[in-house]
């Protein structure tokens, strides 16, 4: 999180449960070009040992949960990385999944309580995913449950979607909130969503599709910039979206 508070975290950590992700295929290609503008970069240990240079100093926000994919139950994850090894890699915090009211409820929020445990040992902060299962709405009484959960069970922060009353989310739950991008959507109104979340109390986002598949990701990571660290108006970030400038690195 940068000296405002607000952050913009980079996600591709599609791939564990998705594949080749359009716009992850080569994650090196894709991740390279944004990073000057991301605050910190959500991935899985495979991608950052084969597509991250070590020389960069970006913060790591390490997936440690898995064992599923598109074919099967989503929710029926375990953790799949040790906080021993998010440490050899310099990781800044773990991430996992809680999936609130889905089949296996009770084993990802056990998994959650294992890895803040663990993690408490070195130091180590915890990001709680609340992945929504096909059946649950996105709702302010769903989202603030699911989020006030994983911050009862030691989440430091928590991601989560974006909702009617989000407002509402935010003022239950205890730990700071980012939110998710989602699907693609177009560009002005992911942009709409990032400015609606942290103008209703929002940290930042956690955002990847929204940004590598655009049509200009540099564009769009710096317009998400603009909103969420400079408090400018979807007009005004829009402009930028459609800006050609060369790429620079962004003090941290």
């Amino acid at each position: 999180m940068m000296k405002d508070g607000r952050t913009v975290m980079l996600a591709v950590d599609h791939g564990y449960f998705q594949g080749p992700t359009t716009g992850l295929e080569n994650p090196r290609k894709t991740i390279t070009p944004l990073l000057p503008y991301a605050d910190s970069l959500a991935l899985t240990r495979g991608v950052l040992r084969t597509s991250v240079d070590p020389s960069q100093k970006i913060p790591i926000i390490l997936r440690v949960s898995g064992g599923t994919s598109i074919l099967k139950e989503l929710s029926d994850e375990v953790v799949t990385t040790s906080i021993e090894e998010a440490l050899r890699l310099n990781a800044s915090a773990v991430a996992l999944s809680v999936f609130v009211g889905s089949e296996h409820e009770k084993q990802t929020l056990a998994n959650l309580a294992e890895l803040v445990n663990e993690g408490e040992r070195y130091g180590m902060p915890v990001m709680a995913i609340t992945a929504v299962g096909r059946e649950m709405a996105r709702d302010a009484r769903y989202l603030g449950l699911a989020c006030r959960i994983a911050a009862e069970l030691g989440a430091s922060i928590v991601k989560t979607y974006y909702c009617e009353d989000f407002q509402k989310v935010v003022e239950g739950c205890p730990v700071p909130v980012v939110i998710a991008g989602g699907k693609k959507l177009p560009e002005r109104e992911a942009l709409q969503l990032a400015f609606d979340a942290v103008s209703e109390g929002a940290v930042g986002v956690d955002m990847g599709r929204n940004i590598f598949q655009s049509s200009n990701p540099v564009g769009m990571i710096r317009a998400i910039r603009a909103v969420v660290h400079d408090g400018k108006g979807v007009d005004e970030a829009m402009r930028l979206f459609g800006e050609k400038q060369p790429a620079k690195q962004i003090a941290r």
